[in-house]
Order: C-alpha cells, then sequence, then structure tokens
C-alpha cells in the first residue's frame, strides 16, 4: 500500500502545481467513516502518519466512479480506492477522473499525506455513473433551438452533476459551450449511452452523433471542483425544432424573404430551410465576415458549409426541411446581428433581361437594394463561345461575379490560366452577381457590368497596320480587331487621347491570350482582338471612352535617315500630331558602333520623346530610359540600326529636337586645347549640342574640366567619353562649373548639350 502510495504522489503533487488553490476548509465536519455518493466530505486537517478510511457501498456491478480529491496549499494527499478485497483499483484526484469498478459492495477510500509528512486539508466526493445521487430528467423541449438550456451550478469540492435524457439512435445534437462562472470556471461534460460507454465530449461547441442506443446520461463537472454556474444546451439538428423558417428566395431583392437574427458571443443562432425542391441554392450573410455558417439536412448530416465546398452555391440533394446553424466568429463578445437569405439558383425568377454579348453594347447598370441580394444576367450562349465579365462597383466597394447554367451550376469553376469561361454547349445561361462589401452606397448600390464574348468577338472596331508617323484616329469601344495580314512582330499599343499608355492584351479567334502590349508577335495572318485591360475583370470602360490604338510592323519603314557626324551635329527637327503617333529615324551608324542621343537641355514634355532603338529584323537594342542618355547604346545585330520614338505621356503634341551622335572610335570632332582660353562654342535653338576631340597625349589619368557661360542665357551640360565610346564623366546642367575626369589612356571626346537659346559657352581642360 505504501509503495503505491508514493508511486500516485507525484501525480497528486503534479496536480496540485497545475490547479488553483481552493479556498481553506472549515473545521472538520467528516474525516472518515460512511460516505453516500454525491457527498462532499469536508475535513479540515490530516498530518503525518495519519490515514482517513472513507466506505462507500456501490450497489451495481461494473459500475463507473468518478472521485474527486481537492487539497488546500499544504503538503501533497493521496486518496487510494480499494475494493471489497482490500486491492488497489484507482486513486481520487483534483479531476475526478473515471474509474471502473468491478462488482458491487463496499469499497473505501484511504485518505493520507502522500510523503507521510507534513499536513494539510481536503474535500473528498464521489459520483456514481449507474447510481447517481440525482439525475435531472431533460424533457423532449430541452431539444429545442428556442430552448435557453439547462443551467446548473456545482458546488465547491461536486465530482459530477447527472442528466439523463433519451432521443433516437443515430439523432445529432449540437453541443453549445457550458461556460463556467468566475476566473476559474471550466466545466466540462460527457455524454454516457445505454451502455455507459463515452459518446461525446461537451467542451466548445462541436456536434454529436448518438450512434448507440439510450436511455443516455449527461455528467457534468468544473475540471478543477471549483464552484461554477454553467448552461447545458444540446439543440437537436436532426429534425430540429425551435427555428424559424426560411425558403428559398427570388433573385434581386429578397424582401420579407430575408431573415434577421441575432447570434450571441460563443452561441449559435438556427433557420429553418424549407426546400420545396432539390436544387443549388446559395446562403447569403451580410456581414459575411462577423459569422460562419454551416447547412444540415434532415438527418443532421452537414450539406455544406461557408468556404467548403464553395462558398457561392449549396446542393440540397432533395426536397424536404434544412437547417442553417449560424455560428459567432468575432474575437470579441458582442452579439452580432445579421441578415441571411436562400436564392434559389436552380429556378430564373427574379433575373434582368437577356443581353447580348456584343462589345458594342453600353455597360449594364446593376442595382442592389438589399445586403443579401443575388443579381441574376441572363446570356445566350453557344458550345465554344469564351465568355467573360467585367464588372465595377459605382462607389467603393467589390463586386463577385460568375457565370452558371440554367441549374445554377457553375460552368467553370477550376482556374485554367486563360481569360473567360467557355461554354460547353448551346443555351441560356447566367451571370450571378453581389456586392461583397456595402461601404457607404445608401440603400441602392450600384455596380456597372459588361457580359463579352472573347472568342470570334462581335462589336470591334478593325484595325490595319498604319505607317510610321502617321497619327492614328482615336475612338471608343473598349476593343479592336486588329487584321494582320503577314506573320512576323508587331508594336501594338493603345493610349488614351492625353497620350497616357492603356495596358492592353490581344487574344486569338477562340478567346486565348497571345501577347500584351506593347509589342506582339503573331504566328499566322487573321483577325486578333485587343482588348484594354482585358484580364482585369474588375474594371468596366465605357464605349465613350477614346483612345488611339498603335498597330504597326516591329521592323521600321519609311523613315527619314539621319547623319552621326560630330564634328557638325545635325538636329532632326519634327512636331507630334496627336495621341499614338510613332516617328522614326534610320541610324547612318554601323553594327558595333556607340551612340548617343542628344537633346535640347531644356527639352521638357513633347520635346524629350520616348525613343527606342532596334536592328533590322525589329529586335530592340536600346532606349532612352538609359543607354542613349546616361551611358552609350552599343548597336549590336544587323545594320540598318531604326530610332523608334513617341512623345510621353500626357503630351499628345508639341514639337521636338534630337541628335544622334558616334562617340566611339578616333574622334574626327575639332580639338578642344589645352590651354587657359581653351574654346567658345555658340549655341542657338537650331544648335544646342557640340562636339571637340582630346588627342592621346594631351590629357592626364585626372583631368579637370571647366564649363563657363560668357553670354546669353541657359544651363548646359558636358559629357566626355574615352575611345570605346564610354561615359566617364558628366555633369549636371550649369553656367559655370568645374570637375575632375578620370580618364583612361587613349583620346577622348567631349560632348555639349545646351539649352536651346543663344549663348556662348567657354570650356578648358587642364591636368589635376
Amino acid at each position: 500500500m505504501r509503495t503505491i502510495r508514493l508511486a500516485l504522489s507525484l501525480v497528486t503533487l503534479l496536480a496540485l502545481l497545475l490547479a488553483p488553490t481552493p479556498a481553506s476548509a472549515r473545521q472538520a465536519d467528516k474525516c472518515g467513516g460512511a460516505l453516500s455518493i454525491g457527498e462532499i466530505a469536508v475535513c479540515s486537517a490530516i498530518a503525518d502518519d495519519q490515514e482517513h478510511v472513507f466506505r462507500l457501498n456501490i450497489r451495481r456491478d461494473a459500475d463507473t466512479i468518478y472521485p474527486r480529491l481537492i487539497q488546500s496549499s499544504g503538503n501533497p494527499v493521496s486518496g487510494l480506492i480499494a475494493g471489497p478485497d482490500g486491492e488497489y483499483i484507482c486513486g481520487a484526484s483534483l479531476y475526478a477522473l473515471p474509474c471502473r469498478l468491478g462488482a458491487a459492495g463496499r469499497y473505501t477510500v484511504t485518505v493520507s499525506m502522500a510523503w507521510g509528512s507534513g499536513g494539510n486539508s481536503y474535500r473528498l466526493s464521489v459520483e456514481s455513473a449507474r447510481t447517481p445521487s440525482s439525475c435531472a430528467r431533460l424533457e423532449n423541449s430541452f431539444f429545442s433551438f428556442a430552448s435557453p438550456g439547462q443551467p446548473g451550478t456545482l458546488p465547491f469540492g461536486a465530482a459530477a452533476a447527472c442528466y439523463r435524457f433519451d432521443q433516437p439512435v443515430g439523432s445529432v445534437l449540437y453541443l453549445g459551450d457550458p461556460g463556467g462562472s468566475g476566473e476559474t470556471g471550466d466545466v466540462r461534460g460527457q455524454i454516457l449511452d445505454a451502455r455507459f460507454e463515452p459518446l461525446c465530449s461537451i467542451d466548445f461547441a462541436t456536434t454529436c452523433t448518438l450512434t448507440q442506443p439510450g436511455p443516455y446520461r449527461v455528467f457534468m463537472a468544473e475540471a478543477y471542483g471549483n464552484q461554477s454556474d454553467y448552461t447545458l444546451k444540446m439543440a437537436r439538428i436532426s429534425q430540429s425544432t425551435g427555428c424559424p423558417v426560411s425558403r428559398p428566395t427570388r433573385f434581386g431583392d429578397p424582401g420579407g424573404a430575408a431573415a434577421t437574427a441575432t447570434v450571441s458571443y460563443s452561441g449559435v443562432s438556427c433557420h429553418k430551410v424549407k426546400a420545396p425542391t432539390a436544387g443549388l441554392v446559395a446562403i447569403r450573410i451580410d456581414p459575411d465576415q462577423d459569422v460562419w455558417w454551416t447547412l444540415y439536412d434532415g438527418a443532421g448530416q452537414q450539406v455544406c458549409a461557408e468556404g467548403y465546398p464553395v462558398q457561392r452555391s449549396c446542393l440540397l440533394p432533395s426536397a424536404g426541411d434544412y437547417t442553417l446553424l449560424v455560428h459567432h466568429a468575432k474575437l470579441w463578445d458582442d452579439p452580432v446581428t445579421y441578415q441571411v437569405a436562400v436564392p434559389a439558383f436552380y429556378a430564373g425568377n427574379g433575373c434582368a433581361r437577356r443581353t447580348g454579348t456584343s462589345w458594342d453594347l453600353p455597360a449594364l447598370l446593376v442595382h442592389q437594394t438589399s445586403r443579401v441580394q443575388t443579381n441574376c444576367q441572363p446570356i445566350r450562349g453557344a458550345a465554344g463561345d469564351r465568355i467573360i465579365t467585367y464588372t465595377a462597383p459605382t462607389v467603393y466597394s467589390e463586386v463577385y461575379a460568375w457565370l452558371v447554367d440554367s441549374t445554377g451550376a457553375e460552368v467553370c469553376p477550376d482556374w485554367t490560366g486563360e481569360d473567360g469561361c467557355v461554354l460547353p454547349a448551346d443555351g441560356d445561361y447566367r451571370v450571378l452577381s453581389h456586392l461583397t462589401y456595402w461601404g457607404e452606397q445608401g440603400p441602392d448600390a450600384t455596380y456597372r457590368m459588361q457580359v463579352r464574348r472573347l472568342s470570334s468577338p462581335v462589336g470591334c472596331p478593325t484595325r490595319g497596320t498604319g505607317p510610321y508617323g502617321a497619327t492614328p484616329v482615336p475612338g471608343g469601344i473598349r476593343c479592336r480587331i486588329l487584321d494582320v495580314t503577314a506573320p512576323g512582330s508587331y508594336r501594338v499599343k493603345a493610349v488614351d487621347t492625353e497620350n497616357h499608355e492603356i495596358y492592353a492584351q490581344v487574344y486569338d479567334s477562340a478567346g486565348l491570350r497571345v501577347c500584351g502590349s506593347p509589342q506582339c508577335t503573331f504566328e499566322a495572318p487573321g483577325r486578333y482582338t485587343m482588348v484594354l485591360v482585358g484580364s482585369q475583370t474588375g474594371s468596366v470602360i465605357d464605349n465613350d471612352r477614346e483612345y488611339a490604338t498603335v498597330f504597326l510592323p516591329a521592323v521600321p519603314a519609311g523613315c527619314p535617315s539621319v547623319s552621326d557626324d560630330a564634328t557638325q551635329i545635325a538636329a532632326h527637327e519634327g512636331q507630334f500630331g496627336g495621341a499614338g503617333q510613332v516617328q522614326c529615324l534610320e541610324l547612318s551608324s554601323p553594327a558595333g558602333a556607340k551612340v548617343v542621343e542628344l537633346l535640347p537641355d531644356d527639352a521638357t514634355g513633347a520635346g524629350r520623346p520616348e525613343v527606342t532603338v532596334v536592328d533590322s529584323t525589329g529586335t530592340w537594342v536600346c532606349d532612352s530610359s538609359y543607354s542613349l542618355r546616361q551611358a552609350s547604346c552599343e548597336l549590336s545585330g544587323t545594320a540598318p540600326f531604326f530610332a523608334v520614338y513617341s512623345s510621353g505621356g500626357g503630351y499628345p503634341t508639341g514639337p521636338y529636337s534630337m541628335a544622334f551622335v558616334r562617340v566611339d572610335g578616333a574622334p574626327a570632332c575639332p580639338v578642344l586645347p589645352r590651354t587657359a582660353e581653351g574654346t567658345t562654342v555658340d549655341t542657338s535653338a537650331d544648335r544646342f549640342a557640340a562636339c571637340f576631340a582630346i588627342p592621346a597625349g594631351e590629357h592626364a589619368d585626372r583631368e579637370v574640366f571647366t564649363i563657363r557661360r560668357t553670354a546669353g542665357t541657359g544651363d548646359a551640360t558636358m559629357s566626355v567619353f574615352d575611345g570605346t565610346g564610354v561615359r566617364y564623366c558628366r555633369i549636371p546642367p550649369s553656367f559655370d562649373r568645374t570637375f575632375t575626369c578620370q580618364l583612361p589612356a587613349g583620346p577622348a571626346t567631349v560632348v555639349l548639350e545646351a539649352d536651346g537659346v543663344d549663348a556662348t559657352y567657354q570650356l578648358t581642360h587642364r591636368a589635376a
């Protein structure tokens, strides 16, 4: 006996350390003797080698008891339970763990100090599963969702409280969280079947299926034996009662068919959904971020739940009654008041008038006057049609839209990586939609919608390839048919009337993506469709929004040539006449040469075009975003080379002046004297750049350069290149500046870019 007591003392000590300390016991009421089932024996003192023996009369064979031993904050106390033959069976502990007994008879509970020394006080209580001290009956009305539940109070030190009930085998119960009062209240329970075997635990909110016959018993206990109030709730989900009735509604505003309810923290509310037929429905709840829901059939089996398998529809397998449970989902305990509607996707009641899928139709304006409304827009389609839907709220919100067939089944539930949805057969289809966020929209929220056919589209204006230098004519409608007469690469771009680019995507005749702007390669001739932001289904572009279409072969043609002679820098002057105009120049430099683009230093707007250099195949070589302006551009590829350029966004029209100068090899420019006077340069509107050479033997490793304006107005910049065309130094715009440049051996080239105004500059250089 002593060995067993010492072995159990460690378990008892751990329970003591983890459990809250109960209040000090009163003067000893009972420290041994007969102990009735359900009685709480209070003993104020036990010390050293004392043993308090309690006699327990068990009246039924194979009983299960719940012994609880609560001790104060002194030395550990142990409680050992022995059978009629004196053999140890189990121990009494703080947690009232179940203990299975053998034959009926007299059992003993021996309480002693676990280590045989020290002292403490304790409370002892034992409850029985087969012959409980009392067991309240739960009537059938208790299992209604309208029932407030069964309140109860567990006294300090009580082992458990018993309830009994009967329900049909297979019933599914919703077990609510029983809660618990006070800071330490933690009430839990267990349901036993007719064999007194555990069926389900009552802890957090969950469901329980009565898989074994009853009658059933429920034992509730506070985890640490503290006094606590609780509420037992076990509403029946199968053949549920006490739930307000909801019926499948029409599309559009459900009106009075939408139900309003409030769910409390850690609580649940229910709705009885009476379905007249099998089919697809939706569960529309607002605010859906504050609750989550589950739908059960009449047998209590889950049919669908929020997010499983998909949130937007739920298949009712048959006509009949269903139970919708709505759970509180917030992290705080404020009650949530919500609305719920169950639109019938299998019917077409409430749908709008059928619309076409031509791109030249005006955008639809859809009204939503209820937070739980689902709108329906019918269309007619043929097998193989690829349909895409664009939506956009009129004020800040989000729109959710998807395509279904006449039964309400989603046509394209899986993402394919392509845009739009392919119709499997000829017939009637519907676009279902609703706002996902109400925002500050008032009683009538609206959003716009475009339902369009990507494959073999109709209603799109046609564009052929235009010549370089031509100004495209702006027009409306979101798409363009591009008439490709020969395979190859093309410039494809859309710009608004202010010359801001609008990203576009290009599709083939089947509605499959081919490329995106600004450059496309077509493998075969044919008719292709360019759509403004084609993949962005959260955008609507009205027909009256005008834009220009750039559709040009990647290899320029009809381009005037421009000299690269640095000795006489020849500026090319021109004018941009409108949005989308693309111009070109043929460069005279051979393959392998390095060139830079020169501009008037004060050029702005259209005077600073966006330039791209391509070779004779249309392959990109460099552009003005870096190489042409910040370093130098090596002409790689096959000559001849072309500068293709257009005005930047916000500048559809305006004049420009530019030059392209070769900066590699032996410079043919006039020599910049290495004297105190150096040289002078006169600049003007049509002569804004100049070039000078420094022979290999006329500069040090570190050379000091000075640029000073001696007459006129404006600023200038100066760049220094080595013999390979690498830009080594560049100063920002200035009218008087001295700077040091580290140069490699060999000749160097100095290039001046001045404002396009009359001025005179003095340039000098010397060893650092």
